[in-house]
């Protein structure tokens, strides 16, 4: 599925929440890339950004464009090396607040289905149990209220794997899809928020230097 008319937002350029000489670490906006598209006009993205002021800054672990919140780059390659080895063993400690369609009966759980990228609807993911890789997402209700009447709820959403749309798959095949999930949530859905309703809201590495362990928090605008 083509990103249409990509505008990603501009202020702040940059939303810098830590640097120094190992790491930066950032909030990332709804709507910007985290890497750049395969196209010019898709170049901008907050990789792009990011190594314009610092050449030697890599990107370790991605959000989708839609998804807001906290994300590390490192600022050299040993630092890319420590983290990349983070995210790799699942070291790392993060969580994320969504808002869903429906009220979640139980007020928290497990969701385990195996994943794997729909080829024919790329980039969408779907369940497969036959060839999907393991998914594992710890969810925990936060709020249930109405928005115009609508049923919804406020979760955190603690992933245990790291697959790509995990959230929004896991949270569509329980039956509450992520309000403002242009992918996979139905159109009404869809219209209840100007954005995806989905924010990285902290984040916890060891840092690659000095191996001492920080969190990190945007709290979620939503």
């Amino acid at each position: 599925m083509a990103i249409l008319h990509y505008q990603p937002p501009t202020s702040p350029y940059l939303d810098i929440l830590y640097q120094d000489e190992d790491i930066v670490v950032l909030n990332k906006p709804s709507g910007l890339l985290s890497v750049p598209g395969r196209k010019k006009d898709h170049f901008d993205s907050l990789m792009s950004r990011v190594q314009a002021v610092w050449p030697l800054s890599c990107v370790v672990h991605r959000l989708d464009m839609m998804t807001s919140g906290v994300m590390v780059m490192s600022m050299h390659i040993n630092a890319t090396r420590h983290l990349n080895r983070q995210f790799a063993e699942r070291t790392t400690g993060k969580y994320y607040i969504a808002v869903v369609d429906g009220h979640l009966k139980e007020d928290n759980g497990h969701i385990d289905f195996p994943l794997i990228v729909d080829w024919p609807n790329r980039p969408k993911q779907k369940v497969c149990y036959e060839t999907g890789k393991a998914s594992m997402t710890y969810y925990e209700v936060l709020n249930r209220y109405d928005i115009n009447g609508h049923a919804v709820t406020r979760v955190k959403l603690t992933p245990i794997t790291g697959r790509s749309h995990q959230l929004r798959v896991h949270m569509q095949q329980l039956g509450h899809p992520i309000i403002g999930d242009r992918l996979y949530a139905p159109d009404n859905i869809v219209a209840l928020a100007d954005r995806l309703n989905l924010h990285a809201e902290q984040l916890q590495i060891q840092h690659p230097k000095t191996e001492e362990w920080l969190t990190f928090y945007k709290k979620c605008d939503f």
